[in-house]
């Protein structure tokens, strides 16, 4: 396995405006993360854990720090800029599954891909759907289909364009047991295959001990590091 750094945080610090007040949501936050390796972040609500995970991705830009993607460093680069290293590196996966609800579930796997300029992509995005369980509702739109297999379709999504990042936020927070164990059992399974390497946010500690490495983060900071 290639060990080199994949994601690099430096003194990371962000803050808020509400109504007079700055409200810093994280207190310089410094991590890295090697090729390959799976890291889950946890902590109370309100703790700066979906805001980290935003700005890691390129998503939105911190008041102060460094963060660089597979060595591009995100602080220098446009909107634009940022969203082509999203779209050249990294995958994700979303809570809310965000799919969009006028595409098939197919049309959906397959746009990541598209945006790329590919072509041809339905037999790859074919694999994926039957990889996680629904090659007989490829045709499907996202309103015909289950929370459980939204969220799968987003995973397909997520892994067709082979990130050599994903991020996953709350990945199985809006799912019953039953589906959360399904999602969590096939996200884990594709990323080993893939080698990928994983950053995921969640409340569920059963969850984050299945990563190598667990952020505990308090108040926009990290408290403490533990290691699966």
């Amino acid at each position: 396995m290639n060990m080199e750094k994949i994601l690099i945080v430096d003194k990371l610090i962000k803050n808020f405006k509400s109504g007079e007040r700055e409200l810093t949501v994280l207190q310089e936050v410094s991590f890295e993360v090697k090729s390959g390796e799976t890291l889950s972040i946890v902590g109370p609500s309100g703790s700066g854990k979906t805001t980290l995970l935003s700005l890691c991705a390129g998503l939105d830009v911190p008041s102060a720090g460094e963060i660089s993607i597979c060595g591009n460093r995100l602080n220098h680069l446009s909107e634009d800029e940022r969203a082509l290293v999203r779209n050249r590196h990294t995958g994700f996966i979303f809570q809310n599954f965000q799919l969009l609800p006028t595409l098939t579930a197919i049309e959906n796997v397959s746009i990541p891909m598209e945006l790329r300029g590919a072509k041809g992509v339905e037999r790859q995005a074919k694999e994926l759907l039957d990889r996680v369980g629904l090659a007989d509702r490829a045709h499907h739109y996202p309103s015909q289909l289950s929370g459980g297999e939204q969220q799968r379709v987003s995973l397909a999504r997520a892994f067709i364009t082979s990130p050599e990042l994903l991020f996953a936020d709350e990945p199985t927070g809006n799912l019953d047991e039953e589906n959360a164990a399904m999602v969590s059992d096939l996200l884990f399974n594709i990323n080993k295959e893939s080698g990928t390497t994983l950053i995921l946010v969640t409340h569920n500690l059963e969850l984050a001990r299945k990563t190598g490495r667990i952020l505990n983060i308090k108040g926009g900071k990290i408290i403490r590091e533990d290691k699966n």
